[in-house]
């Protein structure tokens, strides 16, 4: 039985298929389903979990270089999201494109992650190193 870490046996699978330069997807709750791609979808009520918070759990097994988010992330958000934000990717680099831009990444992910966050555009893809 696990103990610790990542506990969800759908996040745990989708985790092991990810390999090098692939790309997993973490979104807030208003983020459209993808029938193409795997969704596991893990909200509860507003703002749990966040996706800070899947992506502290993530980052904690795995190895990411790149990260994408929509430009408009940096234009609808308090410069303290902004910073948490930056914080939680730590030394991952991250690239903002308009979301336009941003969703069509989306079908070429091995799957997505939907939260109960609440940050508007707090949507991000990561790439696997």
């Amino acid at each position: 039985m696990l103990e610790t870490g990542i506990l969800n046996p759908q996040i745990l699978s989708l985790l092991a298929r990810v390999r090098h330069t692939n790309a997993l997807v973490i979104a807030d709750r208003g983020f459209p389903f993808w029938p193409m791609i795997e969704n596991v979808d893990i909200s509860l009520v507003d703002g749990v979990p966040t996706v800070l918070q899947v992506l502290a759990a993530i980052k904690a097994g795995g190895s990411y270089n790149q990260a994408y988010m929509a430009e408009e992330f940096k234009k609808n958000n308090s410069a303290a999201t902004l910073a948490a934000f930056e914080k939680g990717f730590g030394k991952i680099p991250v690239t903002y494109e308009p979301h336009v831009e941003f969703k069509k990444r989306v079908p070429h992910a091995i799957g997505l992650i939907r939260t109960g966050d609440t940050v508007q555009y707090a949507n991000m893809i990561l790439i696997s190193g």
